[in-house]
């Protein structure tokens, strides 16, 4: 009766699907950089995000007979996609345009952007429903959450699309951004 082989039908796959999680997630990230404009750091993510694969791969290619091997870089592929989404939403690098589409009164949500120094854009528009009012407003993507807040507080029933922003010039920006806007939910009306 032979022993198990540990390195091949469990360290090995464990390797591989550490490997993978690495190299997908470093994929991410090469994504996010490319698409904000950061030309420095993509090339060198994606030199170590290649590395990876291809030590991950040879060891794939020397292994076709196990099938651990196979699941491990499956399992790696998947794992390291929602890893990278989440490292993705931590750092929150960038800017985003929210469009607010409201047929009540926007006042208090506009005061609030005042209050903090947020910039914003009222235009009047036309909807299938009669007249609407657009807010326009560019965030940092840090303080999405806080303003998506504001929004549910002074304009529960408003329709509002998120997009991120590649490039944008001037603006409004509160600062510090997480604080002041975390602050203005808790603040009442004047």
């Amino acid at each position: 009766m032979s022993s198990f082989d540990w390195y091949n039908w469990v360290l090995l796959p464990i390797l591989i699907f550490i490997s993978r999680l690495g190299d997908v997630s470093l994929a991410t990230l090469r994504h996010l950089f490319l698409s904000k404009g950061l030309k420095r750091a993509v090339p060198i993510i994606g030199f170590f995000e290649v590395i990876i694969w291809l030590i991950a791969i040879r060891q794939v290619f020397n292994n076709l007979n196990n099938i651990a091997c196979f699941i491990a870089w499956a399992g790696g592929f998947s794992f390291g996609t929602y890893v990278g989404m989440i490292i993705e939403e931590r750092i929150a690098y960038g800017m985003q345009v929210i469009r607010i589409i409201s047929n009540a009164d926007h006042i208090n949500l506009t005061n609030k952007f005042k209050k903090i120094n947020q910039g914003y854009t009222v235009v009047d528009g036309e909807g299938s429903q009669g007249s609407v009012k657009l807010i326009y407003v560019i965030i940092k993507r840090t303080t999405k959450d806080d303003v998506v807040k504001l929004i549910h507080t002074h304009l529960p029933d408003a329709f509002y699309s998120i997009e991120d922003v590649k490039n944008s010039s001037m603006g409004m920006f509160s600062e510090p951004r997480r604080k002041s806007l975390k602050n203005m939910l808790f603040l009442k009306n004047k």
